[in-house]
């Protein structure tokens, strides 16, 4: 099974940048995206057999998920951590596809100076409860724009950004205690020492074209499934955002 994917930072712009022809290209089961910046029927997307669903932030033009999927799930749920502060943003939605389920999320930014540290914190906390109740009862495979980087291998310049938004030492630690909980990082399941290898660059100083990025979009899984993972890749070659996709194929 197939699964992408991708912050898009603006779904109706990243639709006039060969949005469509790329996810037909890719031909994925399920697609999750992150930062839509868009509500439900604001855009016309030609993907015939996709079931789509939407959770968007109350702010409009902000923030936002969605889950495009050729599979008929059991059920989808919006805001699934049911915690009221983490509910306005449009930040996770969370697929029963039967055999597993499928977390995709947004992650709250940190901000410049840290400014939005202690809500992240909380958000952290309150989503790795929530991806252990979903893990005892079946597999989890948990995707999206996480930001941040967890190694220093995982962006460009580590040591002039240690302590910034998304390289934090608080944030890398969450990250790091989720993955000690019984979940794996694909990626870096199947590429342990691989460098260079990042999923955003910043539109400044010609990030991308020089490969000043950072490895910010994640799929994560049950360990007990890390097994069937057959190919993590980040799909670097595919544009229309400040982002690209990243892949999952595995058998489940």
């Amino acid at each position: 099974m197939k699964f992408v994917s991708w912050n898009v930072n603006g779904l109706r712009a990243c639709l006039q940048k060969g949005f469509v022809d790329s996810v037909k290209s890719l031909e994925p089961d399920y697609i999750c995206l992150q930062e839509t910046k868009m509500q439900e029927g604001q855009a016309e997307i030609d993907l015939e057999g996709y079931d789509m669903y939407f959770n968007s932030a109350e702010k409009k033009g902000y923030s936002g998920t969605a889950v495009f999927t050729n599979r008929k799930p059991v059920s989808v749920v919006l805001n699934g951590m049911n915690i009221e502060e983490h509910s306005h943003e449009g930040r996770m939605i969370t697929v029963d596809a039967g055999a597993f389920y499928l977390v995709n999320v947004y992650t709250p930014n940190a901000k410049d100076g840290l400014l939005r540290i202690e809500y992240r914190m909380q958000w952290e906390t309150d989503l790795l409860e929530y991806l252990k109740k979903l893990d005892s009862e079946k597999p989890v495979i948990y995707c999206g724009d996480l930001n941040v980087a967890h190694n220093e291998i995982d962006l460009k310049n580590p040591k002039s950004n240690r302590g910034n938004a998304g390289f934090s030492d608080q944030e890398r630690e969450k990250i790091g205690i989720l993955l000690d909980s019984g979940f794996t990082d694909s990626f870096r399941y199947l590429h342990p020492d691989e460098e260079g290898r990042y999923s955003w660059w910043s539109y400044r100083f010609n990030a991308r074209k020089n490969n000043a990025g950072w490895r910010i979009d994640y799929f994560i899984v049950s360990d007990r499934i890390k097994d069937r993972i057959q190919r993590a890749d980040i799909l670097s070659d595919i544009y229309g955002s400040d982002h690209c996709p990243v892949l999952l194929e595995i058998d489940i």
